[in-house]
């Protein structure tokens, strides 16, 4: 992996652990995921203006693409209702690039080296052990971690699509700035029947989510497009969700979640799978 890609996955890495930081801390899930995702639009429509259109070997990974988002961010939705931003991002993140690795190399007949299959496990690992760790009233969360890692199913499946769909497209940005609008017209229409009344709110109560939250979010996913057809895609998932490390230090300084020895030594084994995967090749 060059360090182009490196550098640009880590800091989509970082943007994606911010948003998720902003829809775990509101009050209201429902309205920090509707600002998120309706918040991708403006830029969406500058991109898909001014970038070509997508080929049209991509439609079906394209809808397909947006299928798999809006499930995966209302599984999301309910995983944060029930759980710590430090116990559901680490299961949800973590249980995505070991999937997609197996799917790679079992189905797709994707080559990885040695140091490479070792580098995901190693992030894998280090990601999921912080999801046995107890929540901030020091119980388990059974629920909590069951919609955690269904949605780490869907973030396997999403990678999968969306980094071929991109690469038949011709086109990484337009491919997402697509998938986005796509994807904003159906979970919109999706809120309103689920909760009634949260879309007329996001102008005012969610303003703020809605710009920095919105924004965040879709620049990290154009990098991460980006990369899938610049890199295997299993190796950029995995390096991705290295995020994990961001939303602990933003899950323990800015949401005053616990910090404890185990999120600690999970956190470092994440790191040094990510700095195996950027010396693999």
């Amino acid at each position: 992996m060059s360090l182009t890609v490196f550098l640009a996955v880590i800091f989509a890495a970082m943007l994606h652990a911010t948003w998720n930081a902003l829809v775990k801390g509101g009050a209201d899930k429902h309205l920090a995921m509707t600002a998120v995702v309706l918040g991708h639009v403006p830029i969406a429509v500058v991109a898909a203006v001014f970038m070509p259109l997508p080929a049209f070997e991509s439609l079906p990974y394209l809808i397909a693409g947006i299928a798999l988002h809006v499930g995966y961010q209302l599984f999301l939705l309910y995983a944060y209702r029930l759980g710590d931003l430090t116990q559901v991002y680490p299961i949800a993140r973590g249980s995505a690039p070991l999937l997609v690795a197996a799917i790679s190399v079992v189905f797709l007949g994707v080559h990885l080296n040695g140091t490479e299959l070792l580098a995901i496990v190693t992030i894998g690992a280090g990601i999921i052990s912080l999801g046995l760790v107890q929540r901030s009233d020091g119980l388990r969360n059974g629920r909590a971690a069951m919609f955690a890692l269904a949605t780490g199913g869907f973030i396997a499946a999403y990678s999968l699509v969306d980094g071929t769909g991109a690469r038949l497209a011709g086109t990484a940005t337009g491919f997402y700035a697509w998938l986005a609008l796509g994807n904003a017209v159906a979970f919109a229409a999706l809120i309103t029947r689920i909760s009634p009344g949260t879309l007329a709110r996001v102008p005012t109560e969610g303003r703020r989510v809605f710009v920095i939250g919105g924004s965040a979010s879709f620049l990290a996913y154009a990098f991460v497009t980006w990369a899938f057809t610049q890199a295997p895609i299993a190796l950029v998932t995995a390096l991705r969700e290295t995020s994990i490390v961001f939303a602990l230090l933003i899950g323990v300084f800015f949401l005053r979640e616990r910090l404890d020895l185990a999120k600690v030594a999970s956190t470092f084994l994440t790191l040094i799978g990510a700095g195996l995967l950027r010396y693999a090749r």
